[in-house]
């Protein structure tokens, strides 16, 4: 991104982050986005193309005394405060076979990268890996945030964030790249704050560094 590109972000009213999220089909990119909008997520269809999800973000300071899970509570009690607020524009691109070569298409102007894999898809972790390196050798997202949703941690059998770090060799990654693997369900929730939080706060601290 360039020193334009920064300053008009840095002047904007509100502050907008661009969200690429991609990973293969049957990962959860989707359910993850209704999720953290707080949306039913008990029908879900495949992707057929891509969707956008403007989402108001907001990031909060609370006490360690309490447990992540009563973050929604806090929040309506007024026991927590809002120390940043973001519009997250979320584009969820669909992961079939067919149509992973048109991805390049959404490359432009990335803030942050969400690389969604199925923890529990043995089979294709290899497609997976295959997909994602190729991802990280586009010029146009080298500087963009990577987070790695290893999701469906609820399903048996699914292999831990470090497992899965292990198999997609993160730890050869170019260490320019700001990055990190958090275990989650979007079924549950779990892992999708801490998650966004990371992003989000990455993303922050360099866009809107001269705030």
């Amino acid at each position: 991104m360039g020193l334009l590109s920064i300053i008009r972000k840095i002047k904007r009213k509100e502050k907008e982050m661009r969200i690429l999220m991609v990973g293969l089909d049957n990962s959860g990119k989707t359910t993850i986005v209704l999720k953290i909008n707080g949306e039913d997520t008990s029908v879900i269809s495949p992707t057929l193309g891509f969707n956008i999800k403007t989402i108001n973000y907001q990031k909060y300071a609370f006490s360690s005394l309490f447990l992540v899970q009563f973050l929604f509570l806090l929040r309506d009690c007024g026991l927590m405060r809002v120390y940043g607020r973001y519009i997250l524009n979320i584009w969820d691109v669909g992961g079939q076979k067919t149509i992973r070569s048109y991805w390049r298409n959404y490359f432009e102007q990335t803030d942050g990268l969400v690389w969604v894999v199925d923890s529990s898809d043995l089979r294709r972790l290899d497609d997976c890996k295959h997909e994602l390196d190729n991802l990280l050798k586009e010029e146009r997202l080298s500087g963009a945030s990577l987070l790695i949703f290893a999701n469906k941690q609820d399903i048996q059998g699914a292999l831990s964030p470090e497992e899965i770090a292990k198999v997609l060799n993160l730890d050869a990654m170019d260490k320019t790249r700001h990055w990190r693997i958090v275990g989650c369900s979007a079924y549950t929730g779990e892992g999708l704050l801490e998650g966004f939080d990371w992003l989000v706060q990455d993303i922050a601290s360099r866009i809107y560094m001269l705030d």
